[in-house]
């Protein structure tokens, strides 16, 4: 007797076990548990072998439903398919097709690098790709996206007015193709030939001193600065070290191998793992100030609180308090452009060595984008230099640094 809706509906679970598998025909029945759940389920026969094939849980899927499915089945049997087979055939499927979207890969790349990567900046990307890439690309198979896809992706970005986010997307967008690359999903990186597709974005170059004289100036100047010691020792380190101010901003004490002469970070603009070999001038200030927050995670901590660094405009802060001009004579980036154009042009070090060491991103004769140990031996050297070259220049201006030079 094929069964009704209502006696579905009104089947209960007998404890005493007659009755908890309700048969409708084709080898169909309702199997009900003790748990109260009713599942259907179809008996068969495949290669000499007897099987159950489950076709659902009721109420989520009928009697009617699971009688197509049961037809269905069938269907297969008569065609030699192995209906449990087919169905965990399709289920894989289904799921790669899932995990294989470039929303998921995107994700799964952002979760890799969450230990690495600071909450503000993965939630900047994430917010990114949710508003200008997951709307158009983020339900495609990633195998299947080509560079025109992504281009227009680009293009919508660009034509807002938005030509840094654009570039910025592209390279987010690059970095999820291989990672999936890595994975498995895919076998190309389209966006990677997209570079240089969008005008570059207009750049504002950073109020910089890199006059010697007047850098000697400064220098001095940082001894009379009244705030709190570590911020004093920010000021010291922040052109000694040319990092990017958010960089030394949040620098945690985990970072550092005093004893090694060392700091490894992950670069804000490369998210590649970073090298800054310390001079001793670094260290005996990084140890004196050790005693005062090296109980704590970060070596800057806030004014209000430890568990957060100092504020974005602490360094620029103590300039202005020093009296320099944060638009139009220094700043705290202006410290990279500073060592940058004083490095190559009063103690002639190499242009890639000192791109290296600012932690731009520098394609060597293998392609690589960054090395964080290229150069390292050179490094190491050259910011030792670095260093003596600014006490030298604090102690007694350009002309006594040029005589030393020259001996």
């Amino acid at each position: 007797m094929a069964l009704t809706d209502t006696q579905v509906k009104h089947a209960r679970y007998n404890p005493e076990g007659t009755g908890n598998r309700l048969s409708d025909g084709g080898r169909m029945y309702l199997q009900i548990d003790k748990s109260g759940a009713k599942y259907w389920r179809m008996n068969y026969r495949f290669a000499g072998k007897d099987k159950t094939l489950a076709l659902g849980v009721y109420p989520d899927v009928s009697l009617a439903a699971a009688r197509k499915k049961r037809d269905e089945a069938r269907e297969k049997l008569a065609g030699g398919v192995d209906p449990v087979a087919a169905k965990r055939l399709e289920k894989r499927a289904t799921r790669r097709s899932a995990i294989n979207t470039f929303e998921a890969v995107a994700l799964a790349w952002m979760e890799e690098r969450r230990t690495y990567v600071e909450p503000a900046q993965h939630d900047k990307t994430l917010a990114r790709f949710k508003s200008d890439a997951f709307p158009w690309l983020g339900k495609r198979p990633i195998s299947e996206i080509d560079a025109p896809e992504i281009l227009n992706v680009l293009k919508r970005v660009d034509s807002r007015g938005a030509r840094y986010t654009a570039h910025r997307l592209r390279g987010e967008i690059s970095r999820v193709f291989r990672y999936g690359i890595k994975e498995g999903f895919c076998k190309s990186d389209p966006a990677r030939d997209l570079v240089g597709a969008i005008p570059p974005a207009q750049t504002t170059h950073f109020a910089a001193i890199t006059d010697p004289t007047k850098v000697g100036e400064m220098l001095r100047a940082f001894d009379g600065f009244s705030g709190t010691f570590p911020v004093l020792c920010a000021l010291k380190l922040a052109p000694m070290l040319f990092v990017r101010p958010g960089e030394l901003r949040k620098a945690e004490w985990s970072q550092f191998d005093l004893d090694r002469a060392e700091w490894r970070y992950v670069a804000t603009k490369t998210d590649t793992a970073h090298l800054v070999p310390l001079a001793a001038q670094a260290v005996a200030i990084l140890r004196e100030l050790h005693a005062l927050t090296g109980r704590g995670r970060y070596v800057f901590p806030g004014a209000r609180s430890s568990r957060r660094p100092m504020s974005d405009a602490t360094i620029n802060a103590a300039l202005r308090r020093l009296g320099y001009d944060t638009r139009t004579e220094i700043t705290g980036h202006g410290f990279r452009a500073m060592a940058r154009t004083i490095l190559h042009e009063e103690l002639e070090h190499k242009p890639e060595v000192i791109e290296h060491q600012l932690a731009h991103a520098v394609p060597d004769n293998l392609g690589t984008a960054y090395n964080r140990t290229k150069f390292i031996r050179v490094r190491r050297i050259m910011m030792q230099e670095w260093a003596d070259y600014l006490d030298r220049l604090k102690s007694g201006g350009e002309a006594i640094v040029n005589d030393a030079l020259a001996r």
